[in-house]
């Protein structure tokens, strides 16, 4: 998708995008004008867990990916991972296939980042909806190819598992982001994740211990750990609000990561749906195994963002660089997650409540709700 010029004029921030990339406002003359009167102009939002979209899971249909990229900028979403969790080997090797191959012609959407692979190196005992037949121990041959090189940006899995921390080494010497989660891990355990170079925590305060006091675990070594950046889901479900408030407040507003954990439930009515080889249903704003487990959510970005507002009293700034500066950081992409000369022009605009009023990525506008796009 090559980039487009446009002039985003009207709010508190002017934004001038030429050939897909933002510049100064010298040469805005003659430019498309998408009218901003009203509404706030953030970057993009960056998402780095996604399970699926619009009635559509990545684990068990990866040939969908750009399906889902498509569907994301209605949510604000303009850069995301997508996540593939345990699972059989070939559904991870279909979704590299699928990101390799790139998009068909003419498609426009959110862009995929890299894989984000939840397991299956992940604690038995905290597993979550994660199906236990596909679990494996951490090995060299496991991850053999696993590399941001070759489409993997990050991998979740559970330090306290034996010969885990040879493979955080790997993966982080190729590049890829690791995170701890799905684990029992004590707080010496994830700090020897980070040593090997660990540097994220998958959904804090979920698929792992809580926090007590006299066994702190993953939670008091993520909060404390000024290396690691920990992902949040604040969909009103995954976290009550005062935990919300108390790993924001611990965390500070540049180690909280605000991911949505979304599933093909996203966008989608209540009912049957699905999480990678099982069956999930989707009620009442959340997204569970026939159980009653969890299962992701069926939140957007902006929602998660919105709930994190209302339980910390955060700025909107605030509240957004945790899906725009903090996820562009962890993945070392200076290009996404601010509006300054030379980044992508990818944006959205959104007003007071965090409802998103239009998408532009690359310089194009992919949503506008003004315009029934």
């Amino acid at each position: 998708m090559s980039g487009a010029s446009l002039r985003v004029a009207g709010g508190a921030t002017e934004v001038v995008v030429d050939d897909g990339r933002v510049v100064d406002g010298g040469a805005s003359a003659g430019l498309p004008v998408l009218d901003a009167h009203g509404l706030h102009v953030l970057p993009g939002l960056l998402d780095l867990q996604v399970n699926g979209a619009a009635g559509i899971d990545l684990t068990h249909e990866p040939e969908r990916l750009w399906e889902v990229a498509a569907a994301l900028p209605r949510y604000g979403v303009t850069g995301f991972l997508p996540t593939i969790i345990t699972s059989a080997p070939h559904a991870r090797e279909r979704a590299l296939a699928v990101l390799a191959a790139g998009p068909p012609a003419g498609w426009a959407g959110a862009a995929p980042l890299g894989l984000h692979l939840e397991g299956p190196m992940i604690a038995p005992a905290r597993k979550g909806a994660h199906p236990p037949q596909w679990l494996a121990a951490p090995s060299a041959e496991l991850v053999a190819g696993w590399s941001r090189a070759a489409g993997v940006a990050m991998v979740t899995l559970a330090p306290d598992l034996p010969g885990a921390l040879d493979v955080i080494t790997a993966l982080a010497e190729r590049g890829v982001v690791v995170a701890v989660g799905h684990t029992e891990a004590t707080p010496e355990q994830v700090a020897a994740a980070a040593d090997r170079g660990a540097r994220a925590i998958t959904h804090l305060g979920n698929a792992m211990p809580a926090l007590a006091g006299r066994a702190p675990g993953p939670v008091a070594a993520a909060l404390t750990d000024p290396r690691l950046t920990a992902g949040v889901i604040a969909d009103g479900h995954h976290l009550h609000p005062a935990t919300v408030a108390a790993f924001a407040r611990a965390l500070g507003p540049g180690r909280l990561l605000a991911v949505t954990d979304c599933t093909a439930a996203l966008g989608m009515p209540d009912g049957p749906a699905r999480l990678g080889d099982q069956a999930v249903v989707v009620r009442d704003g959340t997204v569970r195994l026939e159980d009653g487990t969890l299962a992701g959510s069926a939140a957007a970005l902006p929602e998660c963002l919105r709930v994190l507002r209302a339980a910390t009293g955060c700025s909107l700034a605030e509240a957004t660089a945790a899906a725009t500066s903090v996820p562009a950081a962890l993945l070392g992409d200076p290009s996404r997650g601010a509006l300054v000369p030379g980044a992508r022009g990818d944006l959205v605009l959104v007003d007071d409540d965090l409802t998103v009023v239009a998408t532009v990525v690359g310089g194009r506008v992919l949503h506008d709700r003004r315009g029934g796009r």
